[in-house]
């Protein structure tokens, strides 16, 4: 029943040593895909964090999304699944939804997520999906109106910031569906 892995370097083996054994494990896709000198460049990701991420099967697609303690992996919420959904809307929502979580508990961490249009849209405060509303996805575009009218009325200082997949492997959040 042994288990073992390999790593490019030392210092990212000490990472998976010290860290959450489940983050790692059975992952040959969370390998770094960098130089060394490109890992020391990017550094290490900041573990006072949360990290969300969604999932779709199907574009559209049945959704959801989740947000997680980016150092132990421990689910902080979870919404989903939504019918006829996209992957970029479950990105947005998954944003805004950690952004009023952390406000709520009056948090200074960061939030990751691997999706730059999601930041693009949270940045504008508007959810540019081409999608059409109809009856199978109505729920998830109220959630969108609610996201939208969030962002509107407060304010937050909390960094979002672009997860680097390419040093760090697959964002916590990840769903594994790949």
């Amino acid at each position: 029943g042994a288990q073992y892995m390999s790593f490019p370097s030392f210092e990212i083996a000490k990472k998976a040593y010290n860290s959450n054994y489940d983050a790692y494990k059975g992952k040959k896709k969370n390998s770094p895909q960098l130089s060394p000198q490109d890992l020391l460049k990017i550094g290490e990701p900041n573990y006072h964090s949360i990290s969300v991420d969604a999932a779709s099967s199907g574009n559209p697609g049945i959704m959801e999304y989740q947000g997680v303690d980016t150092k132990t992996g421990k689910r902080l919420f979870k919404q989903g699944p939504f019918q006829e959904g996209t992957n970029n809307i479950g990105e947005f929502l998954a944003i805004v939804h950690g952004l009023a979580f952390l406000k709520q508990k009056n948090s200074d961490r960061v939030i990751y997520t691997d999706s730059r249009t999601a930041m693009s849209w949270v940045r504008k405060k508007s959810c540019n999906t081409k999608l059409l509303e109809n009856k199978k996805n109505k729920a998830l575009f109220n959630l969108i109106r609610r996201a939208v009218e969030w962002l509107k009325n407060n304010s937050y200082n909390t960094p979002i910031v672009k997860w680097e997949t390419k040093a760090w492997g697959e964002i916590p959040a990840d769903f594994g569906r790949k």
